[in-house]
């Protein structure tokens, strides 16, 4: 048998690559692993985390806002956004440092460097041009940032990996893209004080959620002051002497800014990683094609997380690098269902949701329950603040599954956790409806919906 360096080498530092690396040590392999940038992945460094941050700092001028309602007087205020990014830097290396020392404790040696494959055995270090051989190798390199490089200009724009890091806060941005980083980034934007425009080239925010809560979203945008723009798309970006922007659009405006951010999507990061040595197959948009069990074309090589552009999300690329592990060197063969996941988006309102969509229900069966509920969320009726909550559960008519749960409104990130749990077991209208209600809460409405708003029958 080939004496290789490592039983597993992973490209690739962030969630996926590091539970995998961790596990298969756990499970008795000489593991190593490397990363080009900070370990921790985008998620850590920048990406979820810090973004959850910015949305906390964000919500603050409405809570100001709405104490007063409740009796209390909030004397003067001020935000400093050095303060912000300094603090939130100093918990991405806290953060950072945990990834490092629990790859350490597992005896995964860890190289700073970026690296590419040679052969379907063997990567190179660029930063010493060392070559190590490995019997497995795992790509775990993520995804980042798209621009639209035919759009004139693009060099004056930012993403969402520069807006963490910006020197200086800007009094008027534009956000182009409709997906949940631009959505998340307008209302962060918008909460810390920026005169904020989305700009999106389809008919509504948020494609490939449940249309009534995109409505939802970019309704209550607007009621926060976000000037979000449909069916139009940037044609050129022009800087001024004075260093601020202007964005000329296809539908003929003109839009002033002192930022642009482009948050138009997410490539895998598979250019210049030696793909084409190692016989990697990839798809139309650069793409690892992989099988259920995450292995590529090449028997020796394996790929998981946003790289192979299944479910873009990092707890799932957490599961796909435990499952590779206890798959490869754990003898427990299991994979990923990627069929039934709970998300967030953490918009302002947030959103929450599990399974599936009315539209993708109707592509199952034609019948179908329809519950839904739109109200004042407790808090409001003191703060007075103009802002609803919508809950929305879809119901197999014949069979009274629940398909699927979607929710607008605080905290709906948390409820669609415990959401996933209910939808994973198979539970039913009728489980819903013996449940007693927790009072007073707006998730007791979950409970409470006894009449379908709309039955739909083929």
């Amino acid at each position: 048998m080939t004496d290789y360096d490592y039983d597993l080498f992973v490209i690739g530092g962030g969630s996926g690559g590091v539970r995998a690396a961790r596990i298969a040590a756990t499970h008795g392999a000489r593991v190593g692993i490397a990363e080009e940038y900070r370990y921790g992945g985008t998620c850590v460094i920048r990406g979820c985390v810090p973004k959850k941050l910015f949305v906390y700092a964000s919500k603050f001028s409405e809570e100001f806002e709405d104490a007063e309602g409740f009796g209390w007087s909030v004397g003067e205020r001020g935000f400093s956004w050095d303060k912000l990014v300094a603090a939130k830097d100093q918990e991405i290396t806290r953060l950072e440092g945990i990834y490092r020392r629990n790859l350490e404790r597992t005896n995964v040696e860890v190289h700073d460097s970026r690296a590419v494959l040679e052969d379907p055995h063997t990567v190179r270090l660029l930063s010493t041009g060392q070559t190590l051989t490995a019997r497995y190798i795992l790509i775990a390199v993520g995804a980042s940032p798209n621009v639209d490089n035919s759009v004139p200009g693009m060099q004056h724009v930012i993403t969402s990996n520069e807006a963490f890091h910006m020197t200086e806060f800007p009094r008027k941005v534009v956000v182009a893209g409709g997906g949940y980083i631009a959505v998340e980034f307008a209302g962060i934007f918008n909460g810390l004080g920026a005169d904020t425009t989305l700009i999106y080239r389809g008919e509504e925010i948020l494609r490939g959620f449940e249309m009534d809560l995109r409505t939802t979203i970019r309704q209550e945008m607007e009621k926060k002051g976000i000037k979000v723009i449909l069916g139009d798309a940037f044609s050129a970006i022009e800087k001024e002497s004075d260093g601020s922007l202007t964005g000329n659009t296809k539908g003929g405006k003109s839009l002033a800014a002192d930022q642009i951010m482009f948050a138009i999507g997410r490539n895998p990061h598979t250019s210049d990683l030696g793909l084409e040595k190692a016989g990697v197959e990839i798809d139309r948009i650069g793409a690892i094609k992989v099988s259920a069990d995450s292995r590529t074309n090449i028997e020796s090589i394996y790929a998981v997380g946003d790289v192979t552009n299944r479910a873009n999300l990092t707890p799932v690329a957490i599961r796909e690098g435990h499952a590779f592990a206890d798959t490869v060197f754990g003898n427990n063969p299991w994979t990923v269902d990627h069929g039934l996941i709970a998300t967030a988006v953490f918009s302002q309102p947030e959103m929450g949701t599990v399974g599936l969509t009315q539209e993708q229900a109707l592509e199952r069966t034609p019948n179908l329950d329809i519950y839904k509920s739109s109200f004042r969320p407790m808090k409001h009726t003191l703060s007075g603040r103009d802002e609803k909550m919508l809950m929305k559960m879809i119901v197999d008519a014949d069979t009274q599954k629940v398909l699927g749960v979607h929710v607008v409104g605080p905290d709906a990130g948390e409820l669609a956790q415990i959401l996933g749990v209910t939808l994973q077991m198979g539970a039913t209208k009728a489980d819903f409806d013996r449940t007693i209600a927790v009072h007073p809460t707006a998730a007791e409405e979950l409970v409470t919906m006894r009449e379908p708003t709309e039955q739909l029958r083929g």
